[in-house]
């Protein structure tokens, strides 16, 4: 058994993981939520780093060959150097793909006058990842960013309908909005369970871009350019859920996060 594993701090790479399932569905999936030391928005970069690599190792060691992390956090803060360092010398025939580069080609795409918004954690905003990239592919992109660290709690919280969301988001995106952006990045896996509240607060001129359906998009042309690890995968269509703090909170938020139930089980990191 090969499976594809996904990671994340919690629930919002769950719906990552929901678009890659609807898209791929043959393949074996292992899906590891850090729960218990969530939200990682907030922490150092070495922190994460750190965190990241526990996940990744315990990844690797449920016998998965290729990982993504579904995390915005773990990806702007951790991928690069996992990648160019950690698995060198560690793991040198295994992979690990983020959801940050995809999302900016997406944007660069998308973009008509080149101003595009960015909201994510403070972690994610202070590492200027989305702006590195984006500027990669398109130097004449303006970046503009916004930290949002009330709204992971919250969605965490389930409080997702609460009528103070609509405040905090509206407070988050009008400056966004006040600098003409025309394409705006949720750059938070969570985000996406308020996808519909943003597109109603900007308007149906700016693109909202979330990462779920994106990603499964370019993790299948990946899969496609890379036959020698493709092939190595395994296909029962299974999907486990593991969390490092089972709640019922996990499971009911999880369910929302993937699209029907599921049953996770506990594992422990480090």
């Amino acid at each position: 058994m090969k499976p594809i594993g996904v990671f994340d701090s919690g629930f919002g790479g769950l719906e990552i993981l929901r678009e890659i399932v609807k898209k791929l569905p043959a393949y074996d999936y292992v899906y590891l939520g850090d729960t218990a030391r969530l939200p990682y928005g907030s922490r150092t970069q070495e922190v994460v780093y750190n965190f990241t690599v526990e996940a990744v190792n315990f990844l690797f060691n449920q016998n998965c060959p290729l990982l993504i992390l579904a995390c915005n956090t773990a990806s702007s803060e951790s991928l690069r150097r996992i990648q160019k360092e950690y698995l060198v010398k560690n793991f040198p025939a295994e992979k690990v793909l983020g959801v940050i580069i995809p999302a900016a080609e997406k944007a660069v795409e998308k973009t008509k006058n080149n101003k595009v918004g960015v909201i994510g954690t403070e972690s994610t905003v202070n590492s200027q990842a989305f702006e590195r990239e984006l500027k990669k592919l398109n130097f004449r992109v303006k970046v503009f960013q916004k930290a949002c660290p009330l709204l992971v709690p919250i969605i965490e919280a389930g409080e997702k309908d609460s009528q103070i969301i609509e405040l905090i988001l509206k407070n988050y995106l009008n400056p966004l909005i006040k600098k003409d952006i025309d394409t705006l990045i949720l750059g938070c896996t969570h985000y996406g369970l308020l996808k519909k509240k943003i597109k109603k607060i900007v308007g149906g001129k700016i693109n909202v871009i979330t990462e779920g359906e994106i990603v499964a998009e370019k993790f299948d042309d990946y899969l496609k350019r890379h036959q020698e690890i493709e092939k190595n995968l395994s296909r029962n269509s299974t999907v486990r859920f593991l969390t490092t703090d089972l709640t019922d909170r996990f499971k009911i938020l999880g369910s929302q996060f993937f699209g029907r139930e599921i049953s996770p089980e506990k594992v422990s990191l480090g």
